[in-house]
């Protein structure tokens, strides 16, 4: 009897897919009119304007258009404002329901929307990747399973909220809404435990918030 009562005591592990569906649906990083609200990171446009300008210079440096796959969508503020410049943009986040609203919300011949998990599913090919403020919120065994994926692309597109001062890299963290701010850290890839391989990397951009709030950093890594 004990064993039993015991047994019923023992949770399924939280997986990411529900951490997100419920940040979603219970709008922890904000709402506004929307049915999703991907926070104010997506929204307020001292972040979003700066961002979608160095993109786009990116994207529109080369004599052919590219083919963009967009890892972690969200709400899709930012990237209907980047499709303009692309051959294909492929769109994939991780909450069905949000797909299923972007798909019908937003139609271009260039776009396509897929409902994935980019840590454990096979991801679409194309020639660049675009991973804004996904990787923070994930556990390190997540993260890293991403990075193995990398490599099949020439260029990666990453943007992290991290401290605005030095800091320990790559603390671990359950995956979920939060990130690893609190625990003075941020992710960066080319450090332990990642260790990712590029040919270069470029900072582009820079935005510093509110005083403690850090710094919102977008780098461009030409991978081998």
């Amino acid at each position: 009897m004990d064993k039993e009562k015991s047994s019923k005591k023992i949770k399924k592990p939280w997986k990411t897919k529900d951490a997100m569906n419920q940040v979603y649906e219970m709008k922890l990083w904000g709402s506004n009119s929307a049915k999703f609200y991907s926070g104010d990171g997506s929204h307020n446009q001292e972040i979003v304007k700066p961002y979608i300008d160095v993109v786009s210079l990116f994207l529109t440096s080369f004599e052919k258009p590219i083919v963009v796959c967009d890892l972690g969508c969200g709400d899709f503020n930012i990237g209907k404002q980047l499709v303009q410049h692309t051959k294909k943009y492929i769109a994939v986040d991780i909450v069905n329901e949000l797909i299923e609203y972007n798909k019908s919300t937003f139609v271009d011949d260039k776009l396509e929307f897929k409902c994935l998990d980019i840590s454990k599913d096979e991801l679409p090919i194309s020639d660049c990747v675009i991973i804004r403020q996904v990787l923070q919120h994930l556990s390190n065994s997540e993260v890293q399973n991403i990075v193995n994926k990398l490599a099949n692309y020439k260029y990666v597109i990453l943007t992290e909220h991290i401290p605005f001062k030095d800091f320990t890299p790559n603390i671990d963290i359950i995956s979920g809404q939060g990130i690893r701010l609190k625990k003075q850290s941020g992710i960066n890839l080319l450090k332990p435990p990642f260790n990712f391989k590029v040919k270069s990397e470029k900072q582009v951009l820079s935005n510093i918030l509110d005083k403690g709030k850090g710094v919102i950093v977008t780098t461009i890594y030409e991978v081998f």
